[in-house]
């Protein structure tokens, strides 16, 4: 059958379908005659459908070819038999022996036990499972792609009857607690710190579709295309509109949106028979169902920029107004969703917004880094913050802690104003602290520089008052576009890197991918341990050519600039030999092009290996620098996965063990004239840093939302009196010293 006579098929199916969703009669009744009307056009001799019900069970709501008596009574769990494999991996199945299959289960009252044959696919509705819409045959039939593509069709069809609400009860799978007018407390991950205080506005940009299925292909595919068009002129002219520190975030959030791949699925979908609204919505059901397979959290963020663009594709489609335009109200307010992209948030009146809830959410989300930028605090992973708050209700979002009160009493309300308004006098003292130098009590100068990986992150540099950049995390643009950076992009990306730190030091850390940070376009396979696997300067050394793109496009946007190179991941002195070679390489081509020279060229590396602390009478001799990578280092220092929950507050650096470990880098380094700086998240940390410089470090990057904190700490420090006190606290074996210092620190008034 060509592609064209199957569309066409599938076009057919639908057109009735459709006459059957318009017809009278109730959600059961159009189940029964939805079940006989698909196992006719596809020439099965079973077609069921079972809905998801509370518990993650799946029960047999409609069958054709099945006994009778099976409805309501077959019931299967989540991963269990055929249907629950399908409903746990929210993919389609295709069998032409299903008895073979390892997960085939048999349930007697199905009378099911005659068929061979296999075909299901999940009834998806935003990504969720809804249930799942099943054909079978007697015979060992290999259902095509056509047939899948059909069915899947269908099942989206059918995900708006199921999701009415007549069939199940919405409450059915509702948590109860929290629907009062009882104080309710949700714990959520700390995303952006502050505390924010408003009433509750439910982010739901969902539209409902009134047409799922066209009789006229071509015109839902114009219709689509000068949507499509529309939308990334509107996209364009909030990019150019926009200004400082949200730009960058925009523009990453644009080439998204003008993936290729994305927008032709949907004209695929178009020519099955769905309209152009429809389309967009099955693709991107199902898109959201594939990611939330994906462990990687970078890769499943994205999938919230494109849920964002599909929205917004679709109100240029049916000419709606956007969910968030109906803020005209004249209080403060908390956005509570499930997901946002970062352009949904700048619908919102941002001098209002008082704080952000999310039920997924991590920190490398779009939407994340420029609410931060705002200084909005958000809180993620609340689970069912949407069916727990209602809207209008007074929340408290305490991005300190992870919680967010809802409806709290008003002695918990005062006590939270009060908090609110001691943090914000704090934050202007710190303000205070901008231009002055981070200089100890004694006078001992101790170099203090952020940590970026956007140029949204460099918009703050002026304002924040740090000495330079102590880790330009080169791989975060890599992992936000849909393909590999040319050397052009990448130049001009460093360039502007470097004429926003406007002369002051700029360190940038090679490509640091695999592990958790693994790009869009680059399938690196599967490792049992991938943080200790094909990752860093380990890959650059396989994959020479694209550290010397790299290499190559800062030289170019160094010109006769300094440039600072750092290595990641090296594990012994070998690696960083080799790695010498390829900018060798890159530095005698750029002779010969007549290119200017980084003037001056420092190499650095990045010690997170262990193994390199028994290397550093080689190592220090060859390098200009040397930056410690604390998140890394003490996750192998302690063979403890740092992921890991149950481990999280197992071991502490602050242990006599770790402490003795940096103390000695930070003599040895001393002695051989190496500069050495602590640029993971425990130079962000107050007490953490007492520690550094108590021990011999004067060279700290930390986040940007950090510096001013520990500018603070360090000019209320007297070195005298804090270096004796840790080298007598390290020479123990406590597990944490943690307690201790914190002490020491409130009885010497040094600020933490």
């Amino acid at each position: 059958m060509s592609v064209d006579a199957s569309h066409t098929g599938s076009r057919r199916l639908l057109a009735r379908l459709r006459d059957v969703m318009a017809g009278g009669g109730s959600a059961h009744d159009k189940l029964e005659q939805v079940v006989t009307l698909i196992a006719a056009g596809l020439d099965a001799q079973v077609c069921s459908i079972y809905v998801m019900r509370a518990g993650e069970v799946l029960e047999l709501f409609a069958t054709e070819g099945l006994l009778r008596d099976a409805v309501h009574v077959t019931r299967l769990r989540v991963g269990e038999g055929l249907v629950g494999t399908i409903a746990a991996h929210a993919r389609p199945l295709a069998l032409s022996d299903a008895r073979n299959h390892p997960s085939f289960a048999f349930r007697p009252e199905t009378g099911e036990e005659i068929y061979r044959s296999f075909l299901g696919v999940p009834i998806l509705r935003g990504g969720r499972v809804m249930g799942v819409l099943a054909v079978q045959n007697t015979g060992q039939r290999a259902y095509v792609d056509v047939e899948i593509e059909t069915l899947e069709t269908v099942a989206m069809v059918l995900a708006e009857l199921v999701a009415g609400g007549e069939l199940i009860s919405r409450e059915e799978t509702r948590q109860i607690d929290g629907i009062g007018i009882l104080p309710l407390r949700l714990d959520g991950l700390k995303l952006a710190a502050g505390i924010g205080i408003g009433q509750a506005v439910l982010h739901r940009p969902r539209i409902q579709i009134e047409r799922l299925v066209s009789d006229d292909p071509d015109r839902e595919l114009s219709r689509l295309r000068r949507a499509v068009d529309e939308m990334h002129g509107a996209l364009d002219n909030m990019v150019e509109s926009t200004e400082g520190e949200h730009r960058d975030i925009l523009e990453t959030y644009r080439m998204i949106a003008e993936d290729a791949g994305w927008l032709s699925r949907i004209e695929e979908a178009v020519a099955t028979g769905l309209t152009a609204e429809a389309a967009v919505q099955k693709v991107q059901s199902d898109l959201r169902a594939r990611m939330n397979q994906i462990s990687e959290p970078y890769l499943r963020e994205r999938v919230h920029d494109l849920d964002d663009l599909a929205n917004r594709l679709q109100q240029y489609l049916t000419g709606g107004v956007r969910a968030t335009a109906e803020m005209d109200h004249d209080h403060e307010f908390v956005v509570i969703a499930r997901s946002m992209g970062p352009a949904e948030l700048m619908d919102y009146d941002r001098n209002r917004m008082r704080g952000l809830v999310l039920e997924e959410g991590s920190p490398t989300a779009h939407v994340t880094i420029l609410a931060k930028a705002c200084g909005v605090p958000v809180i993620g992973r609340a689970r069912d913050a949407l069916d727990r708050i209602e809207t209008g209700d007074p929340l408290i979002v305490d991005g300190d802690h992870g919680q967010v009160f809802v409806r709290p009493s008003e002695d918990v309300l005062t006590a939270f104003r009060e908090a609110a308004e001691a943090r914000r006098q704090h934050q202007v003292q710190l303000a205070a602290l901008r231009d002055l130098p981070a200089v100890t009590r004694n006078g001992t100068r101790i170099t203090l520089s952020m940590n970026a990986g956007l140029l949204a992150d460099m918009s703050h540099f002026r304002d924040i008052g740090a000495d330079g950049i102590g880790l330009y995390r080169t791989e975060v643009p890599f992992m936000a576009r849909p393909s590999l950076p040319g050397v052009d992009d990448q130049a001009n990306l460093y360039g502007r890197v470097l004429d926003l730190a406007n002369g002051k030091p700029v360190a940038f850390r090679t490509l640091d991918i695999g592990g958790d940070k693994l790009l869009p376009f680059w399938d690196a396979g599967d490792e049992e341990n991938p943080a200790m696997g094909w990752r860093a300067v380990r890959m650059s050394l396989d994959r020479p050519a694209l550290l010397r793109q790299q290499v190559r496009a800062l030289i170019r946007a160094a010109a006769a600039r300094e440039l600072r190179l750092m290595f990641p991941m090296v594990s012994e002195v070998a690696e960083l030999d080799a790695l010498r070679r390829l900018l060798d390489m890159e530095l005698e081509r750029a002779a010969r092009l007549d290119w200017p020279r980084p003037d001056p060229l420092r190499v650095g590396v990045m010690l997170e290996v262990p193994a390199l602390l028994f290397q550093l009478d080689d190592l220090l001799p060859r390098i200009d620098f040397l930056s410690v990578g604390s998140n890394d280092l003490i996750q192998f220092l302690y063979a403890a996965d740092r992921g890991n929950a149950r481990l999280a507050e197992r071991y502490d650096v602050l242990s006599s063990a770790g402490l003795r470990f940096l103390r000695d880098l930070a003599r040895r380094c001393d002695a051989a004239g190496v500069p050495v700086s602590v640029c993971g998240e425990m130079a962000a940390r107050p007490v953490d840093a007492i520690a550094l410089v108590g021990l011999g470090f004067r060279h700290l990057s930390v986040a940007p939302s950090a510096v001013a904190q520990i500018k603070e700490t360090i000019r209320s420090m007297r070195l005298e009196q804090v270096s004796p006190f840790l080298d007598n606290l390290v020479a123990g074996t406590s597990s944490s010293l943690r307690n201790q210092i914190k002490a020491f620190a409130v009885d010497h008034d040094i600020a933490i």
